[in-house]
């Protein structure tokens, strides 16, 4: 029968092995040897330069696509390759973050305004039509929404195009993240709201006021609209004890 301590032996070469992998690639990115898009050597082949078993190769594997790192695909001109994490990964470390962190909700607050003050005065310097029209589009079905699941995806989606328009792939995804982190509370506090309906209302005239001020050019304007309705929302929802 094993001992105990050959057991943690065990355990700790595991750990060890691919963590030799992880550090492998991390250096690689970091120094400009990996760049998005590049193919990673086969498993066998990093296994054989790192001397570590191909299970450790896999297990660092599973570690890069769960951050949203890599991606694999089989058949001809597949492999793994790298790629930048998009927000619904980042999403899923985040929503672990907060959980771990205790991260409330005046961080979050506080987060989400210095994201979405910069996007909308962006957006309304150098958003296009297209842009445009598609805000109102979404706003469009943001006043004919009569559940809170509705609305609340259409909510998001306001929010995501217009950090979208600043053409800045990384505040738009971690405007995702943040998002869909918060997703879930943000969905039980609406519900618990008396009178949603109103609340609903509420902040559609206020997506209202931040698209005129871009379509209107007018970045101070947009920017400071934005943080009002981030701070007010949130007061509101919080209020329920459900988002803190």
């Amino acid at each position: 029968m094993e001992s105990a301590p050959a057991r943690d032996s065990v355990r700790a070469d595991s750990v060890r092995a691919y963590e030799v992998v992880l550090h492998h690639i991390e250096a690689g990115i970091l120094e400009g040897g990996y760049r998005s898009g590049d193919q990673l050597p086969p498993e066998r082949e990093l296994a054989a330069q790192l001397n570590v078993g191909r299970s450790a190769v896999r297990e660092a594997m599973r570690v890069l696509q769960t951050a949203g790192l890599i991606t694999a695909s089989t058949g001809r001109g597949g492999g793994t390759r790298l790629t930048p994490a998009q927000g619904d990964a980042l999403a899923r470390i985040f929503r672990l973050h907060l959980a771990i962190s205790g991260a409330g909700i005046n961080d979050l607050t506080e987060t989400r305004v210095a994201l979405e003050r910069a996007s909308a005065a962006t957006a309304a310097r150098t958003g296009t039509a297209r842009t445009r029209r598609e805000l109102d589009a979404v706003l469009t079905g943001m006043r004919l929404a009569d559940t809170v699941e509705a609305f609340n995806e259409l909510d998001t989606a306001f929010h995501v195009l217009i950090a979208r328009a600043g053409r800045n792939d990384l505040v738009a995804d971690l405007t995702v993240a943040i998002r869909e982190a918060v997703r879930e509370p943000i969905r039980e506090a609406s519900e618990h709201l008396s009178d949603w309906l109103d609340f609903r209302l509420r902040l559609v005239d206020e997506h209202t006021g931040i698209l005129r001020a871009i379509e209107n050019g007018d970045p101070d304007q947009a920017a400071a609209l934005m943080e009002a309705h981030i701070r007010s929302a949130y007061t509101l929802l919080a209020d329920t004890d459900l988002t803190s």
